[in-house]
């Protein structure tokens, strides 16, 4: 019986402290310190009244008491947590991790303005490209303004020949400021009613002259006579006495016409030639002729 009451106690005594820790896990938040209240245990007077009767009604008695003994009362205390603290190993890990947090924005920020400086540059250098390149076109065009006013302009005029009546000669003078040299003359005469029947694109004949291999140079105010024309001429270019008749009463017209090609000393070698054309009317008179610049204007210009 003694050991019987000893288990039943033991069993008791665990659902006990069983229950008071459920209760300080639901009641008791974590890291809070509560003091252990001592376990208090009240005698019952009837148990100790009926041990001193007999041995019998002990055992009895220690049974009554087990069973009608208060539960006790247990509280557990948490024990405090120690505060933590950083190893030498972790302060230097955070400390390596903010300084290259600091770098790296600092090379952010360092980025950011060299880009900016690089996109500001190139800017600057596109104006400055852009100006040279206007700054080059302006002196080019005024390079070629000089040349155009100091180049040579070859016109073209028709002279009476003083040796010699109704005879007269179609020259070219540079009228530019700086030597020609003449390359090539070619001439056409034609005869036709009127200028509207000339070919649309002048025909020439190419002058068989020395000119072809001795190009004649022209400084600035100097001619030379192209195309010599007399009134005998005029009869020898038309075929027939009854056409020489014609060109008497004017039912059609001599017209002679040519260019010159040359071009300027102070050019490159490589550079454009200029070409002036020219296209003149030859008039018949009974007593005297004459022979005036005409033509439509496909037959004079100058390059």
């Amino acid at each position: 019986m003694r050991l019987k009451g000893l288990a039943i106690f033991a069993v008791l005594l665990a659902l006990a402290l069983a229950h008071s820790a459920m209760r300080a896990q639901t009641s008791t938040p974590a890291g809070e310190n509560r003091q252990a209240t001592p376990l208090s245990t009240t005698p019952n007077p009837s148990s100790q009244d009926a041990s001193s009767s007999s041995t019998g009604a002990e055992s009895e008695a220690g049974i009554h008491a087990g069973q009608t003994q208060p539960t006790p009362h247990i509280t557990v205390a948490n024990p405090p947590q120690a505060p933590q603290t950083w190893a030498l190993r972790d302060k230097i890990s955070w400390a390596a991790y903010i300084v290259l947090a600091i770098l790296g924005y600092v090379g952010i920020m360092l980025a950011v303005s060299l880009l900016k400086k690089i996109d500001r540059q190139t800017a600057y250098a596109e104006t400055a490209a852009e100006a040279a390149a206007a700054s080059a076109q302006a002196a080019l065009l005024n390079a070629q303004s000089i040349i155009r006013a100091e180049r040579p302009w070859v016109l073209i005029s028709v002279e009476q020949s003083g040796s010699k009546e109704n005879s007269f000669s179609v020259m070219a003078t540079n009228r530019g400021r700086t030597p020609a040299r003449i390359i090539e003359i070619e001439d056409q005469v034609k005869i036709v009613v009127d200028e509207q029947h000339l070919p649309s694109v002048p025909e020439y004949k190419r002058k068989e002259t020395s000119v072809r291999h001795a190009p004649i140079i022209l400084l600035p105010g100097e001619a030379t006579a192209l195309k010599p024309f007399c009134r005998e001429d005029a009869r020898g270019f038309c075929d027939s006495e009854e056409r020489f008749k014609r060109i008497e009463t004017w039912d059609e017209k001599i017209y002679i016409y040519g260019r010159v090609v040359y071009r300027d000393l102070i050019s490159p070698a490589d550079d454009q030639f200029h070409e002036t054309n020219w296209c003149c009317w030859y008039i018949h008179g009974q007593q005297s002729s004459g022979l005036i610049i005409a033509g439509p204007p496909e037959y004079n210009g100058h390059t």
